[in-house]
């Protein structure tokens, strides 16, 4: 620093107008001199820190205003023109002014051993014109009543009590805190540990910028946080609001050597506890042990060792050469109470200089040896090592001397390497430490050629650098979330709470956590007194949002509301519940998800609006279900089965209930069906279920009940049945009763959804009923016991060759491999024979049609001979006409009723036929045994049947068209014969031609019986009396019918056929079908009379023919006989009310044809000849 010239006159000490005013911290004394300063003309006030020169400041502008105040520090001036009154470091201060008033604060550091020596020469030598005040500890009294004669000395008590509170942990510390420590490193530690567990805390240290400090001070007093860490900084006349003060060290470096703090300085800083009025305490923490009591007394009662001695070094400098300077500044002191200070900052960079020759070179004559004592008057801000120190020194001393200026580029360079804001704290801290030394330099007189474009450079780029590093440390050791609404709690207002549409919850504008339906998480980053903080605020903040809440959701439409498969209850995507299993499966109990805020009505009004929003979807998706449980009309064995399903989620294995099906009636099996239920061939079922949607939430209610949701496999294969898969591959981790509620069967590799099973039935079924001469082969079919697998089979079921074995087999199939050639060299010929039948039946019919044209020419031309026997032989025309439409009718009438049957009764019957292979397959392992073993029970009787129906219209319209087309019937079964002859050279020709690779055996399936399937019983109770053929009924073509064989059964029916083409059997033709087990009519029950309606054990149901997507219809005759069922089930004639049923119970009558009227001729008529020719016809 540059300092004035040395009089030289001899020291003298004098205390006229000098008052001391001593005393202990907070009692007053700043503010006494601030009060002092302004009431005078101009005045000069030298402060510690320059961080209270810029507090004194600031109060000082507020009084008098800012343009009579200067503030002058070391790094920074402030000096507007006119000013009156100086605020200034101590360092800063002038060692003469003529201001009327001058201050100098805590002048107990004169005996610091590294700056005492400035505040003894200032309290020296520094005297206002009117009055000077020296402010300190009351520890000065002494020493200064020595070295001050007639010094006036004020005492001053302390305004408040300070009191020793005794150890506690960090995390115990009340609010409004200040934990002193004596190392950076120790400050950020306690500062984290503060942070973690009560949401920040304030930084103050020594190696702050001035801007960084007063920035976190502002932090602290602004209440954001509670608790500030700090150096012995905070002892220096800050005025703090600060209740409590911590030691979290005892011990510092004074920058010789690591020592204890004396109780005056423990007293120094402990005072800064309890400002004004109100009380302080002060204690110890973290590893500190207690203090002794003796200690703990005399800071109480601020009884300290007085200040013996004063640092000092002489202010005569000798600039003559560099040694006499150096002698100079080793002078001792001249008087009592003073002693020499050891070696500072200026006077080691001194020593280091003289080392340099080149710097002694230059330095010679007394204005290089006083610009070289400048130059080492830089304060070291960067703390490094001495000798770097110097160098630094060096460097600007040479530019001084060689140029007269610092050089510009050397200057530029050393401020573009501070001149950036990244990096850590630490970084930070470095690069401020460095701007300040060229922020030092800028403001030295007649060191820069350009100072002021340099000092705006400088501390534009020290504010940029303090305002990162105050940044960093609040992001770091503050959560300014914490600390803003704790301060809002303090003062217990209103707080502002926002909800976003997806839930995040922000108070005051900071996040607090996410509010999903009526449960509130909070920010899972927030710990310790954050998370009190935090969890506080938003329940003050949430108080009336969860009844607002809960009144929009007791009105949500359901749309609103979701239930996801895994039983989460959703409102608007927000989890508000879960389900939970009941004492009833289809009433689960549903569990809020709700905070505590949530409870009396509001909490009522949300549960039961969330459990009649599952009751809803229960009795929507699974309402066969809640039918079934709740069928009042239901009794006995019905009910037992609708119990069987609700408590199997509708799908059970039919051999399960096997023994409950045969004995369940007719009207149970009805309203069975009238409720949804279907009695398929392997599984009774309830389609309905087998979509999705119920499936999925039979899946979770059964979870629900048997702790499955953790189970492997929950919930995977409701997506398969969702992607309409029809079968897929097992997964062998997954728990088997997931297949089944999704309504899967495992079999073999795959799993087949069971409605698919039952397509897959009807498939087979015309395979294995067909018989050769019956008609057309199905598709599949072979010998009609046995099938072949179809590419239909393979799609429906999705799956592979060697899958669609094990499915076959599991179903109940046994496979045998037959070679290729061998197949299909008995396919051609059946296909031929086939095709020669058809050709001979058309022909037969072109027969017919010539013989009917025929027949019309004859009429036509005896009634243009006849004139006087017109009317007659209109009547003997028209006669046939309307008798053939009359019989039209009644047929047409017949085929009506049946259809309307059909309908109304196709399931029925199906279920009934699915009922009569359950009986005779009871005993088989699979389901598959009942179904396709039942169209085999009677191949021979099927065929028989099949074989009449076929044969009958063709020889009958040939007989009657005889007469009149002889050639054209004659000529019929030699066009079959020829064809038939040249499709079976072709099928000899290729079974014959030798193949040119061998082909892969076809694999043909057959039903797989059990041994203690009843055997069918063969010949007895055949149709039309006992081991004989149906009268009228000829056999198939190329075939004699043998002796004692039962006739041909076509699938669906049985009985002849009246000669009008009716079948036999009750009145109208309708076949008795009653039930069995000893019922009239029934298998063991023995025949009531000789009515063909009787059919023998294992035999199919009556009145039964496949319809047009199973195959051709067998035979001829009336439509009214052929009768089908879409989905290939067989039908039964229990099926139909009224059939068979229990008490004899009349069955249903078709309507009967109407007998033609008979005409009466005149024998001696003319036109008897026409009407005999007529009769003839009509035969």
């Amino acid at each position: 620093m540059t300092l004035p010239p040395l009089r030289n006159e001899p020291l003298v000490l004098s205390g006229r107008d000098v008052t001391a005013v001593l005393g202990p911290t907070n009692t007053g004394k700043t503010h006494l001199a601030i009060e002092r300063m302004v009431a005078h003309e101009s005045g000069v006030i030298g402060l510690p820190l320059r961080l209270l020169a810029r507090e004194v400041y600031g109060r000082v502008c507020e009084k008098v205003g800012a343009h009579r105040v200067a503030l002058i520090t070391g790094e920074e001036k402030i000096v507007p023109a006119g000013a009156k009154y100086s605020v200034c470091t101590v360092e800063a201060m002038p060692r003469e002014t003529d201001a009327a008033f001058v201050a100098i604060d805590e002048v107990q550091l004169a005996g610091d051993l590294e700056r005492g020596h400035i505040f003894t020469d200032r309290i020296l030598h520094l005297r206002g014109r009117q009055e000077t005040l020296l402010l300190g500890a009351a520890t000065m009294r002494g020493i200064l009543e020595r070295l001050l004669k007639g010094i006036s000395v004020v005492t001053r008590p302390r305004l408040s009590h300070l009191a020793y509170s005794g150890s506690k942990k960090l995390t115990r510390l009340p609010r409004r805190s200040a934990i002193v420590a004596f190392s950076a490193d120790e400050v950020y530690a306690i500062a984290e540990l503060i942070r973690r567990q009560r949401g920040g805390a304030a930084v103050v240290l020594g190696a702050l910028s001035p801007r960084t400090r007063n920035a976190q001070v502002a932090l602290y007093q602004s209440g954001d946080v509670d608790y500030l860490i700090a150096t012995d900084a905070i002892g220096m006349g800050l005025n703090l609001d600060v209740d409590h003060v911590a030691f979290a060290q005892n011990r510092k470096f004074d920058g010789y050597q690591f020592r204890n703090l004396s109780a005056a300085e423990l007293g120094q800083i402990a005072g800064r506890a309890g400002r004004h009025l109100r009380d302080g305490t002060f204690g110890v923490t973290g590893q500190v042990d207690p203090l002794e009591d003796e200690l703990v007394e005399r800071i109480e009662a601020h009884e300290f060792d007085p200040v013996k001695v004063l640092q000092w070094r002489t202010a005569r400098f000798d600039f003559a050469s560099i040694d006499a300077l150096r002698r100079s500044i080793e002078t001792t002191a001249p008087v009592e109470g003073l002693t020499r200070a050891l070696p500072a900052v200026d006077q080691q960079a001194l020593e280091h200089l003289v080392r340099d020759p080149e710097i002694r070179d230059l330095a010679h004559g007394h204005r290089r040896v006083e610009l070289l004592w400048e130059a080492c008057a830089l304060p070291d801000y960067r703390k490094i090592a001495p000798a770097q120190h110097a160098d630094l020194i060096a460097s600007i001393f040479l530019d001084l001397a060689r140029r007269g200026h610092v050089d510009e580029n050397y200057m530029a360079e050393q401020v573009r390497r501070a001149d950036t804001t990244e990096g850590d704290i630490d970084a930070l801290s470095h690069r401020i430490a460095q701007i300040r030394t060229w922020t030092f330099v800028s403001n030295r007189p007649g060191w820069l050629a350009d100072p002021a474009h340099w000092q705006e450079k400088t501390r534009e780029i020290e504010d940029r650098l303090s305002d990162a590093l105050h940044d960093r440390l609040t992001k770091r050791f503050v959560d300014r979330r914490t600390s803003v609404l704790m301060r809002r709690l303090r003062e217990n207002t209103m707080l502002e709470a926002e909800i976003s549409p997806a839930g995040t919850v922000t108070v005051e504008g900071h996040h607090v956590g996410e509010l999903q339906g009526f449960r509130f998480t909070a920010d899972q980053s927030a710990g310790g007194e954050d998370a009190k903080a935090v969890r506080a605020a938003a329940q003050k903040a949430l108080a009336t949002e969860f009844e607002a809440r809960a009144e929009r959701f007791a009105v949500a439409a359901n749309g609103d509301i979701a239930l996801a498969s895994d039983g989460i209850l959703r409102w608007i995507g927000a989890p508000i519940g879960t389900l939970a299993a009941g004492e009833d499966a289809l009433r689960p109990r549903v569990i809020l998800f709700s905070d505590e805020q949530l409870t009396g009505p509001a909490r009522d009004k949300v549960a039961a609006r969330a459990e009649r929003y599952v009751n809803y979807q229960i009795d929507t998706l699974l309402k066969p279900l809640i039918d079934l449980k709740g069928a009042e009309q239901l009794s006995g064995i019905a009910r037992g089965i609708a119990f069987r399903l609700v408590e199997e989620f509708g799908l059970i294995n039919r051999r399960d209930i096997a023994e409950d099906i045969k004995s369940l009636d007719q009207e149970g099996r009805a309203a069975l069906r009238r409720l949804g239920v279907r009695f398929g061939a392997y599984h009774v079922f309830v389609p309905a279920l087998l979509k999705p949607g119920p499936a999925s939430l039979v899946t979770l209610l059964w979870a629900l009940k048997n702790d499955g949701k953790d189970k492997p496999g929950f919930g995977d294969i409701v997506h398969a049945l969702a992607a309409g898969r029809t079968s897929v591959v097992v997964n062998q981790s997954f728990d088997r009763a997931f297949y089944k509620l999704a309504g899967f069967r495992m079999l073999g590799r795959r799993a087949v959804r069971v409605d698919i099973l039952e397509r897959l039935a009807d498939l087979i079924r015309p395979a294995l009923a067909w018989r050769a001469g019956t008609g057309a082969r199905p598709e599949g079919a072979f010998d009609g016991a046995a099938f072949m697998v179809t590419p239909a089979m393979m799609s429906i079921l999705g799956a592979t060759a060697d899958d669609i074995e094990e499915i076959l087999k599991g179903l109940g199939y046994r496979g045998e491999a037959k070679p290729a050639d061998e197949v299909k060299a008995k396919l051609a010929a059946i296909d031929a024979a086939a095709k020669a039948e058809a050709l001979a039946k058309a022909e037969a019919a072109q027969a017919a049609r010539a013989a009917r044209i025929a027949a019309e020419a004859a009429q036509a031309g005896a009634e243009s001979d006849a004139g006087t026997g017109g009317e007659i032989a209109a009547e003997a025309t028209a006669g046939p006409e309307a008798e053939a439409g009359e019989a039209g009718g009644v047929e047409a009438e017949a085929v009506s009723a049946e259809t309307a049957d059909d309908a109304a009764a196709s399931e029925a019957a199906d279920e009934t036929a699915a009922d009569d292979i359950a009986d005779e397959t009871a005993a088989d392992e699979t389901a598959a045994d009942e179904t396709a073993a039942e169209t085999a029970a009677a191949p021979t009787e099927m065929e028989e049947a099949a074989g009449a129906a076929e044969t009958v219209v063709p020889e009958t319209a040939v007989a009657e068209a005889a007469p009149e087309a002889d050639g054209s019937a004659e000529a019929a079964p030699e066009t079959a014969a020829a064809a038939a002859q040249d499709e079976a050279r072709v099928a000899e020709t290729a079974a014959e031609k030798p193949a040119e690779e061998e082909q892969k055996p076809i694999m043909l399936w057959r039903q797989a019986r059990s041994e203690h399937r009843p055997k069918h019983r063969h010949g007895q109770h055949a149709r039309g009396g006992k081991g004989g053929q149906r009268p009228g009924a000829p056999a198939p073509a190329g075939q004699e019918a043998p002796a004692g064989a039962r006739p041909p059964r076509r699938e669906g029916g049985e009985g002849g056929r009246t000669e009008g083409g009716r079948p036999e059997g009750r009145e109208g033709g309708r076949p008795d079908n009653r039930e069995r087990h000893g019922r009239p009519g029934g298998r063991h029950g023995g025949r009531q009379d000789n009515k063909p309606s009787d059919r023998p054990e294992g035999a199919q149901p009556e009145r039964r023919e496949q319809r047009a997507d199973h195959g051709p219809r067998h035979g001829g005759g009336h439509k009214g006989d052929q009768r089908g069922d879409q989905r290939g089930d067989h039908r039964s004639g229990d099926g139909n009310k009224g059939h068979g049923g229990k008490g004899g119970a009349k069955p249903w009558q078709q309507k009967p044809q109407r007998e033609e009227r008979p005409v009466r001729y005149d024998p001696d008529s003319p036109f008897a000849k026409l009407a005999a020719l007529r009769d003839q016809l009509k035969k």
